[in-house]
């Protein structure tokens, strides 16, 4: 599927040895990539940890700790997964079964998607020390692309280390947990005793070698000083800068490399539909006739090369493009907006509380016109600005915001993004209508059936408004010239990656 961009291929041929200090966007507000969907952790965490499936460079699924793609019955409720021999976690113990079924149970327990997965299972067993058979209750055509999504990944970890709260991270990925100090770094080595795989490297998928001996995610808040680390040197790679800073950046060759990611994700904003102002749905109606989401792509990113405005979830060419609920897209009508909320009983000295971070410009960025947005449509609004990880914690307390942005990657499944089309995600969506549309898409496996059927699920959101995706965009980093073999990718990776002298 083309969701997500041409396809991307690696290089490699590198020389071991050395660290690369890799700037992020923040502090993970931890290190379970099960408990948090945030794309931070997974982008961590992926090398400690993988999963069963992963993603190739055409977004296809790709067999990972699995040996192969599943054996599936005729039924499509009875999915058998080999698993590979001789895949060692980092305490030296070898991966079987009983990791496999004891990892994914606690990811159906604590992860969104998790959880909406875990209620189409009937059963997961272990059938002997390579083999797991998951039994479904009815046809879901997103198993195996929610068991390969690095974000609230379903990580495959030691039996023994598996806790509610985890004290361990034991996983059997190229790198190892080394140490992590709060707002200073979080450090992983290679792992000498990693069992990669034999096919060429393609996306996530294939051969993955841990070339350097150690990486560092370094948090900085100031996308401005991520900037200035990557001109000077100071940063070997350097995650989502403003796109503003793509001059800066290209003068600063050859010694840094921009890095652009074409149709990289969408800016989504998530609406509290449990408590507050906005847990009525007409209410949320008129924020969203409020709102011009033209404008608040053109203060997020500004050059239009970096931003497309438009309904559709999906790019057309895609199988899930669609233009159901378009009408209700880019309204920005203050007026009937005033009248609508009026109507539905909001009193105008009721805040609405906006949720945003400087750590992603973009999304403070819209912010700041949101707010303004609305107040011409009668609204009081309360713009609440904190570090991401503060952000990341509150919006798990409904009593605390209304609205918060946020943003995803662009990816070819619907079911993997936002988390709010599956279950117990912030903003606790929920109603009949969700359930019936997205039980008849997910049902479905005929690939041109269920494309059609999306536009049904698309509609209910514009409908109910428990988000307002919207546009998309390209994001841009930046990398040194030494890093070399490093591939751009929505949660970036750096296996088959190393420094050149």
């Amino acid at each position: 599927m083309l969701a997500c961009g041409a396809a991307w291929s690696q290089s490699t041929a590198l020389t071991k040895g050395g660290a690369a200090n890799l700037a992020m966007v923040g502090e993970p507000q931890g290190l379970d990539p099960m408990v948090s969907t945030a794309d931070l952790v997974g982008t961590i965490m992926q090398h400690v940890y993988e999963p069963l499936y992963t993603f190739d460079g055409n977004w296809n699924i790709a067999p990972m700790l699995a040996e192969s793609l599943p054996s599936v019955s005729k039924d499509g409720l009875s999915y058998t997964i080999p698993l590979r021999k001789g895949v060692k976690f980092h305490n030296g113990r070898d991966l079987s079964a009983d990791d496999v079924v004891a990892s994914l149970q606690r990811w159906m327990e604590l992860s969104p998607r998790g959880k909406a997965v875990g209620k189409e299972v009937a059963s997961l067993t272990a059938k002997g020390s390579l083999s797991v058979e998951l039994k479904l209750k009815n046809p879901y055509a997103p198993l195996l692309a929610q068991l390969a999504l690095p974000s609230g990944m379903a990580a495959i970890m030691a039996k023994d280390s598996i806790a509610p709260q985890l004290k361990e991270f034991i996983g059997t990925g190229p790198y190892k947990f080394k140490e992590r100090r709060p707002d200073q770094f979080t450090v992983l080595t290679r792992y000498e005793g990693y069992a990669s795989r034999k096919e060429p490297a393609s996306g996530y998928a294939g051969k993955r070698e841990a070339v350097l001996d150690e990486l560092r995610f370094v948090p900085v808040p100031s996308a401005n000083t991520r900037v200035e680390g990557a001109l000077s040197g100071q940063f070997q790679y350097a995650d989502l800068l403003p796109v503003e800073a793509m001059g800066r950046v290209e003068k600063g060759a050859p010694a840094v490399v921009p890095i652009v990611t074409k149709n990289f994700g969408f800016p989504y904003i998530v609406f509290n539909t449990k408590e507050g102002v906005l847990a009525s749905q007409p209410v949320r109606r008129a924020v969203q006739t409020a709102v011009g989401t033209g404008e608040l792509m053109a203060a997020g990113f500004g050059d239009n090369r970096f931003f497309t405005v438009e309904p559709n979830f999906f790019p057309k060419g895609t199988p899930y493009y669609s233009d159901a609920g378009s009408k209700l897209y880019n309204e920005r009508n203050p007026q009937l907006a005033k009248d609508q909320a009026a109507k539905a009983g909001y009193s105008p000295d009721q805040p609405v509380r906006i949720m945003a971070s400087r750590q992603y410009e973009f999304h403070y960025n819209m912010a700041l016109v949101m707010a303004e947005q609305l107040k011409k449509a009668g609204f009081k609004t309360d713009l609440q600005v904190v570090d991401w990880a503060t952000l990341v914690q509150r919006r798990n307390d409904a009593k605390l915001w209304d609205v918060y942005f946020t943003h995803s990657g662009l990816l070819p499944e619907p079911m993997l993004s936002p988390p709010q089309l599956g279950d117990g995600a912030p903003g606790w969506w929920d109603s009949a209508d969700k359930k019936a549309s997205l039980s008849a898409f997910n049902q479905e496996t005929n690939p041109t059936k269920r494309g059609a059927l999306w536009g049904k699920v698309q509609q209910v959101v514009y409908d109910e408004v428990p988000f307002i995706e919207v546009g998309k965009f390209n994001s841009l980093s930046a990398r040194s010239a030494k890093l070399q073999g490093y591939t751009p990718a929505i949660w970036p990776f750096f296996w088959n990656t190393g420094l050149k002298n």
